[in-house]
């Protein structure tokens, strides 16, 4: 995008087109929630909540039964440093869970 600049030169305006700058966003990851035969489907969902706070019951139980039924379940989408958090916590409590960039 350009954005134009006045400069003045010898009594005549003259217009300068500038580059706007932008920051290039940080690649985004998923974090994933892998099948778990050993955990019961309640504590899955509740140690999900813990992790990952801004899920709601209804959101965690649908990342768990998306996990139980295909094998995998999304739990979020952010950026690199929260996602290997979330996945290093879900891993300290028993569940099998992984990142990958978003594509």
């Amino acid at each position: 995008m350009l954005r134009d600049m006045v400069s003045r030169q010898g009594g005549t305006t003259v217009l300068v087109p500038q580059e706007q700058r932008t920051r290039k966003r940080q690649p985004l990851y998923r974090v994933l929630l892998h099948n778990d035969p050993v955990n019961t489907r309640d504590y899955v969902v509740a140690t999900l909540q813990e992790v990952v706070p801004q899920l709601s019951e209804q959101d965690a139980v649908a990342v768990m039964l998306a996990a139980h039924n295909t094998g995998v379940g999304l739990v979020i989408v952010c950026d690199q440093e929260p996602a290997e958090f979330y996945s290093e916590q879900l891993k300290s409590k028993g569940l099998t869970s992984t990142i990958e960039p978003e594509t």
